[in-house]
């Protein structure tokens, strides 16, 4: 693996000015290009062993190319605010838009890596961790992205000889810690890793290029016409975008019978039955949303379903039972410019929420299968691939610690057709009905094969779909309420609510009380029927007397 950067390797000083004129101009020329083409974004990593020249690669990078386009993240051990997110989030956050060059140092490998040689991550996770890379970087690769990985690498004699050299020259003395020493002796250890790790994750889309560090202007030069050359080639390729299907087709329904059509659209609640079981539902949410474990978890509710179903009306149930400071939600519209520079996840993985506190979601993610399907924004191989990149991206927060509940609410269509009718009727609804949800109505069967497909390839043991009969607000608000607080009793472990014990001599006073209550009402009823029929003879009385007369 690394045979060839070990071959002494060296660009003379002569070589080296001659050719550096000639790259910057290069780069800089391809970097305007790309900043105008806009279409994709550059994502280079920057790893290898310690003493290597990686910093040093970075800051030449840097006097070689225009700056404004260019931006660094070095990640060391994360922060607090890190640790309480998925694992891959401060790496989202920091990609770059298209038309952009982004330099890793250290990257998602690193702790993979430390962890590794440390004995934390057997084999069997690290393999595990290194397939869930390799997923993630096609994902960025599929979304258009051009990924270089570069692994700087020196033989053990010419590490320690670069450690000696650094440390003794004062400006740079600094560099080298009790740490880089100590990483040295783990360098039998870091080869092995890295060679497996290499051997794993160097894809057709992602490959790694392993440069020899102890030329530096050899270094240099190999970095800057490859980052020149893949920056090049790619601008230059007018083929089309991959527009072949990457998931098998689904099997065909041929009895007609879905997780939609199955449904039984008539259940309902009474509102006397409603408003004590919302009170019951809500004040156990607030419960479980204080507990002290649930300061372990962080909740993420996904709300997708019909136009008019109710979605907004369930989330206004759910927070009137949470602290304002704990949650937040996040209505989903077309994306903006700066989020159309990225990939299609990034604007979800921005939101995700620290452990403890809760974020909603009106529509989310799966617009890329549904809304993006059906209307054609994206091609077929775009939403196929996403299944299993979703798929990925849940798993990611449950194993963080996150708890994903999705809710589709369904309504009939006639049912849909008396909702929007009424909004155009009434003033303060009127925002919610558009053009657009008309439009959709006409696509109906389209958007019901979509849906049929998103649960079958979607709905997971981590994070499984709540189908709601939404007909009946009632209904739909109680059963999203108490799906809720039974996945947070069941992911802390918690026993489930039990209905409050109500005292025998209680008891018998609310029988006797409503039995009371009952005579009443039938003696009522009673003398209301003797009037009736009283007034009625009456009548007759009056009207025979006046036919007498």
């Amino acid at each position: 693996m690394f045979e060839s950067a070990e071959l002494g390797h060296k660009i003379d000083k002569a070589t080296y000015r001659e050719e550096v004129p000639k790259l910057r101009a290069a780069l800089l020329e391809v970097q305007g290009q790309l900043s105008e083409n806009g279409s994709f974004p550059v994502i280079v990593l920057i790893s290898g062993v310690d003493g290597s020249g990686k910093g040093e690669t970075i800051n030449v990078l840097y006097e070689w190319m225009d700056p404004r386009f260019l931006s660094t993240h070095a990640f060391y051990a994360p922060t607090a605010e890190e640790k309480a997110r998925p694992s891959m989030w401060r790496y989202w956050r920091a990609l770059p838009p298209k038309g952009r060059v982004g330099i890793f140092s250290g990257s998602w490998y690193s702790a993979p890596i430390a962890e590794r040689i440390s004995g934390e991550m057997p084999r069997s996770a690290f393999d595990q961790r290194m397939d869930e890379l390799n997923r993630f970087e096609a994902m960025l690769v599929n979304e258009g992205a051009l990924v270089l990985k570069f692994w700087i690498h020196l033989s053990k004699d010419a590490q320690r000889q670069r450690l000696t050299d650094i440390e003794a020259n004062p400006l740079t003395k600094w560099r080298v810690t009790k740490a880089s020493w100590d990483r040295l002796k783990t360098y039998d250890k870091l080869q092995e890793v890295a060679g497996h790790l290499l051997r794993t994750t160097s894809t057709p889309g992602a490959p790694w290029i392993i440069v020899e560090g102890t030329d530096d202007r050899y270094r240099s030069l190999t970095v800057g016409k490859t980052i020149l050359d893949a920056v090049q080639q790619r601008l230059a390729d007018k083929r089309p975008p991959q527009s072949t299907p990457v998931a098998p087709a689904l099997s065909p329904r041929i009895d007609g019978l879905d997780v939609l059509s199955a449904l039984d659209m008539s259940q309902s609640l009474p509102k006397s039955v409603y408003s004590p079981e919302l009170a019951k539902w809500q004040g156990r949410l607030a419960e479980l949303t204080r507990h002290p474990e649930f300061k372990k978890r962080a909740l993420i509710l996904a709300f997708e379903g019909s136009d008019a179903a109710g979605k907004g009306g369930a989330i206004r149930r759910i927070i009137s039972a949470m602290d304002a400071r704990q949650y937040q939600i996040v209505p989903i519209a077309a994306p903006t410019e700066e989020e159309r520079a990225q990939p299609y996840l990034w604007r979800f993985w921005r939101h995700m929420p620290r452990l403890g506190r809760v974020v909603i979601f009106d529509r989310t993610w799966y617009g890329r299968v549904l809304v993006e399907r059906v209307e054609g924004f994206c091609s077929e191989a775009d939403w196929q691939r996403a299944y299993a990149e979703i798929n990925d991206f849940e798993h990611d927060i449950f194993h963080a610690g996150g708890i994903v509940i999705k809710f589709w609410l369904q309504i009939t269509d006639e049912e849909q057709l008396q909702r929007f009718e009424q909004r155009a009727e009434v003033e303060h609804k009127r925002f919610k009905i558009t053009e657009e949800d008309w439009r959709n109505r006409d696509k109906a069967g389209p958007y019901h094969e979509a849906v049929c497909d998103m649960m079958d390839r979607t709905s997971s043991g981590t994070a499984p779909w709540t189908i709601v009969e939404a007909n009946d607000k009632y209904f739909a608000r109680v059963k999203v309420l108490q799906t809720i607080c039974e996945r947070i009793e069941k992911e802390l472990k918690l026993a489930p609510m039990k209905e409050p014990k109500v005292p025998k001599a209680a008891k018998a006073a609310k029988a006797a009380k409503a039995e009371k209550a009952k005579d009443v009402k039938e003696a009522k009823e009673v003398k209301e029927a003797k009037e009736a029929s009283k007034g009625g003879e009456s009548e007759a009385l009056d009207a025979k007397a006046e036919a007498a007369e």
